[in-house]
């Protein structure tokens, strides 16, 4: 996340109010622009899927999630998107194993072959959300745009604010932008006021949530059955199954460097992508077609039924789903982590209500996402706030601030899902 935004704006120790106030006009630009520009590819991938999934293999006879056409659909986005971060220019930018949520600026060139290699991805059924790609093009965007119009604007203001105004239309709240901005700005020299240096961001961010929540409407709440007052049974149940996540989260990051350094011996995207494509064809048919794309309505439909799989298939559905994330991550297709990582959590938390009823759903859903968001992304702030809306219970916050102690202490100092140049792990 960008630093100091009003102060490089403003060029003085500290921002008065006037000159964050000045920042209110570029933010609500980007705000909107960031939101409408996430609808607008969610959309396009959406209407694609549909005729991907639906239209087409029934217009050929053919069963939508059978076996043959996940093998086919998944090897075919493989060969889809392999060819344009091979012949597009710019490559659909660098590699995606490198990147975390936050991005810097690409060149312009650059973003149209990210946009259709995203678009494609999100379409054809790999184990990726739109996250990473987003923030990037719109970060790439808001800089390039902004350093033309308004140059006395620093660059790094910019980037601040499409990446807080993605953030907020993503989740359908500046919350998430808010914390996230907090923890990018710990223990980096900060001058002036943390909510003078969040202002901008925030206004962003509030911006492109309420442009996506007027348009699309978007809510992480997984309607799981009520939970009102907390028992100690349930204290039990996250300190129990937030470290076990956290703990399965940890086994994927651990081998993505190696499954990464697999796929790069390959040596040719149009070798590594459709190759990859086709492992996860694999995985879809082992897993079944919950397990495919990135997971947001699919967890939704996991959470309709808490009660409708057994433990098995709940664990089965939690580990190929974690295998295909690490898999799409690593042969090169373009996406984010996060919303695959929640589908995981939810799977897992209700295997542990399936083997133990005790354990309440809401709690066994929110502690194991936590542990997993934990686990692969390192951001703390971030993985409780996301936790903690998929629950509608004021409640819930409680637990999960204790549950995310002992799962903290097993990933802290450990390498995160996202590799250095070099291919080695970052801690």
């Amino acid at each position: 996340m960008a630093q100091d935004t009003a102060q490089q704006a403003a060029g003085t120790p500290a921002a008065p109010a006037r000159v964050l106030l000045t920042m209110l006009v570029p933010a609500f630009v980007v705000g909107v622009a960031a939101s409408l520009l996430f609808l607008l590819v969610s959309g396009v991938a959406e209407r694609l899927q549909r005729v991907l999934w639906g239209n087409l293999p029934g217009a050929l006879g053919v069963g939508p999630y059978s076996v043959a056409w996940m093998l086919i659909m998944l090897t075919a986005t493989g060969v889809a998107v392999g060819l344009v971060v091979w012949k597009v220019p710019g490559h659909a930018g660098p590699d995606p194993a490198t990147l975390g949520l936050t991005a810097a600026p690409m060149a312009p060139r650059v973003l149209p072959g990210l946009l259709l290699a995203a678009v494609l991805m999100l379409a054809g059924g790999p184990s990726l959300g739109p996250e990473n790609p987003i923030i990037a093009v719109n970060v790439g965007l808001a800089f390039w745009a902004g350093r033309r119009l308004l140059p006395r604007v620093p660059g790094a203001a910019w980037a601040a604010l499409a990446e807080a105004a993605t953030i907020g239309a993503l989740f359908g709240t500046p919350v998430a932008a808010a914390l996230v901005i907090s923890e990018a700005l710990a223990g980096r020299p900060v001058k002036g006021a943390l909510w003078d240096n969040v202002f901008a961001p925030l206004a962003a961010a509030a911006v492109g949530s309420m442009t996506a929540t007027l348009v699309a409407h978007p809510s992480l709440d997984l309607h799981l059955p009520e939970f009102g007052e907390p028992a100690w049974k349930d204290l039990l149940s996250v300190l129990v199954v937030a470290p076990l996540a956290a703990v399965l989260g940890m086994c994927a990051v651990y081998v993505f460097p190696y499954v990464h350094r697999a796929f790069g011996r390959l040596g040719h995207p149009m070798l590594a992508l459709p190759v990859g494509g086709l492992v996860l064809g694999l995985l879809g048919a082992l897993g079944g077609p919950l397990t495919l794309f990135k997971g947001l309505s699919e967890v939704a439909e996991l959470a309709r039924d808490p009660d409708g799989w057994t433990a098995g298939r709940f664990a089965v559905m939690a580990v190929v789903k974690l295998a295909a994330l690490v898999v799409a991550a690593s042969c090169g297709f373009r996406g984010g982590r996060i919303f695959p990582a929640i589908f995981v959590g939810t799977a897992f938390g209700l295997c542990a209500h399936a083997l133990v009823p005790a354990v309440h759903p809401a709690p066994g859903v929110a502690s194991a996402v936590l542990g997993v968001l934990l686990a692969t992304t390192r951001q703390g702030w971030l993985s409780l706030f996301t936790a903690a809306v998929l629950v509608a219970s004021p409640m819930i916050l409680t637990l999960l601030c204790v549950a995310s102690l002992p799962a903290w202490l097993l990933v802290t100092g450990r390498p995160k899902m996202q590799l250095r140049g070099d291919g080695t792990a970052i801690s």
